[in-house]
């Protein structure tokens, strides 16, 4: 069925409660690579509650439910799973994320871009509690398959890396079965767990969510450079450019200038195919 763009634009938003606690929590941080070493005073602050904090991915899951889901459930908007990738996300911090919350999500459809062969959805959620402004969530996603419907082709934007070595390279391994603890944390996308649904989806086997990608490197971003201080962190932006299966090693370019660290992620097996890009993550 054809997505009716306009209508899922003009949706009104929609709202619901979501809650989360320090369960919540260690279980994302351990979907995302954490605790490794499992004493390491480094990686306690990840894992063990008494001395939590929450990686700003999180953002991502909060609430037990996958950042796109929303949109793929807009009015309007009717397409099958196995047609969609992640394409981008955005996530702005308003103040650091408690390790346990209660808040009300909004979201909505910003706009659908026809790519011609596909069709790109950007949808933004905005979360707040009783103290105002928690975060503000963007989400790029693709559709193959259902372009072609006379839209606006939308922005391309694309950022070239610093022309000199990185500062640091760092190595993250992926578990065999990192995307079924990583899909706990709410992304149920058979995609990432069963072979008959990813070979129909184009896949010789499940792959890694992007998003779990994006927390593994938003982790080493903060461990490397910002003194394991998870507060410091303003915004984290990237684009998905391309896929991780388990068991794989992700290579983490790393490029430090005031108030930012730049990051190319790439797979080591595959001769570095890239995984991400356009990767920036705001500090102060």
């Amino acid at each position: 069925m054809p997505m009716d763009a306009a209508r899922a634009v003009a949706a009104e938003p929609r709202s619901r409660e979501i809650t989360w606690d320090h369960k919540d929590i260690q279980l994302y941080h351990l979907g995302i690579g954490a605790g490794l070493p499992a004493t390491d005073p480094g990686e306690l602050r990840y894992t063990l509650e008494s001395r939590l904090q929450v990686v700003p991915s999180f953002a991502t899951v909060a609430g037990g439910e996958m950042a796109l889901a929303t949109g793929l459930s807009a009015p309007g908007i009717e397409v099958d799973l196995a047609a969609v990738l992640h394409g981008g996300q955005t996530i702005t911090l308003h103040r650091p994320i408690p390790v346990r919350g209660s808040a009300v999500s909004t979201s909505r459809v910003l706009a659908v871009y026809d790519k011609g062969s596909a069709a790109v959805i950007v949808q933004r959620s905005e979360v707040a509690d009783h103290s105002g402004p928690l975060w503000t969530s963007d989400s790029q996603i693709f559709v193959r398959g259902e372009g072609g419907f006379g839209g606006e082709r939308g922005p391309s934007v694309r950022s070239a890396l610093p022309d000199r070595e990185p500062d640091r390279t760092e190595l993250r391994p992926i578990r065999p079965d990192q995307a079924l603890l990583y899909r706990l944390s709410g992304d149920w996308n058979p995609l990432h767990a069963d072979p008959e649904f990813a070979e129909r989806a184009g896949f010789d086997r499940p792959i890694l969510h992007g998003l779990c990608s994006y927390g593994i490197t938003l982790k080493a971003v903060v461990d490397t450079f910002l003194r394991g201080e998870v507060a410091r962190v303003d915004a984290y932006r990237t684009r998905f450019a391309g896929v991780v299966f388990p068991g794989e090693t992700l290579r983490l370019r790393m490029w430090q200038s005031p108030g930012r660290v730049e990051v190319a992620v790439s797979a080591v097996e595959r001769d570095d195919a890239p995984v991400l890009a356009d990767t920036v993550v705001e500090h102060h």
